[in-house]
């Protein structure tokens, strides 16, 4: 049933985007490629705002997340797994959220070994399909110009796949269309984000790390303030 269903919110998205490109491609206009490069930077911009702000948002304490975090024995035994089911089921998806936000650091390979509907799923299901199906209704309705569509089309298309993006920052074995992005600067190197993981206080974005300056600029200031707490980091007892 749960991969019926994976398998229909995949078909609606798929179907709604390639509406969003059938308005894009409908009503061609020179504003079309700076409005796809504005697009993918706002994608961008997105995926490291919120990397900075669930990185430094504490879990919930008093759950045993602690426990989970710092585990010091193999996490592919029958006692880990039983550890992680007892104190996963009573999060909410959001707290469960934060938590892999906090555990992605100690143990970075692990998102690039994830499936991509698990890295992408939540994403899709809570943000860019209700987006994107907005977008179908007014351009359908309203009729919006070309330009327009394609700049949702590339902030869709960022968003969507930022996790994915950010995973593949975490393993070798990439497909071609990854690698050739890389090399046109429209998605970042691993040795551009290993920054990130070297401080935790800079470079927050994972797509191609276009907005990183200003978002330093953010997050300092912020910190200057008294915001952004180094005990975020970590989930707490």
């Amino acid at each position: 049933m749960k991969s019926a269903a994976t398998a229909a919110i995949v078909a609606i998205f798929g179907g709604s985007m390639a509406l969003n490109i059938a308005g894009m491609v409908a009503d061609p206009h020179w504003l079309a490629l700076p409005a796809l490069l504005v697009g993918w930077y706002v994608a961008d911009l997105l995926s490291g705002a919120i990397h900075m702000y669930m990185d430094y948002r504490p879990c919930p304490p008093g759950r045993g997340l602690d426990r989970l975090y710092f585990y010091e024995g193999s996490r592919a035994s029958d006692a880990y797994v039983r550890l992680f089911r007892a104190t996963m089921t009573p999060l909410n998806p959001f707290e469960r959220l934060v938590y892999d936000f906090k555990n992605h650091h100690p143990r970075p390979d692990a998102l690039g070994r994830r499936a991509m509907w698990r890295q992408i799923g939540s994403t899709v299901i809570a943000g860019t399909l209700p987006v994107s199906l907005l977008l179908n209704l007014a351009w359908l309705t309203v009729g919006l110009p070309g330009w327009v569509m394609a700049g949702f089309v590339a902030l869709l298309i960022g968003g969507s796949f930022a996790q994915y993006f950010h995973g593949t920052l975490h393993r070798t074995d990439n497909p071609w269309i990854v690698r050739a992005m890389r090399k046109a600067g429209l998605l970042m190197t691993p040795e551009a984000h290993q920054l990130h993981h070297d401080t935790l206080k800079r470079d927050f974005s994972t797509n191609c790390g276009w907005s990183n300056p200003l978002l330093n600029r953010v997050f300092n200031a912020a910190r200057a303030r008294g915001h952004f707490d180094e005990a975020g980091l970590e989930p707490a007892g």
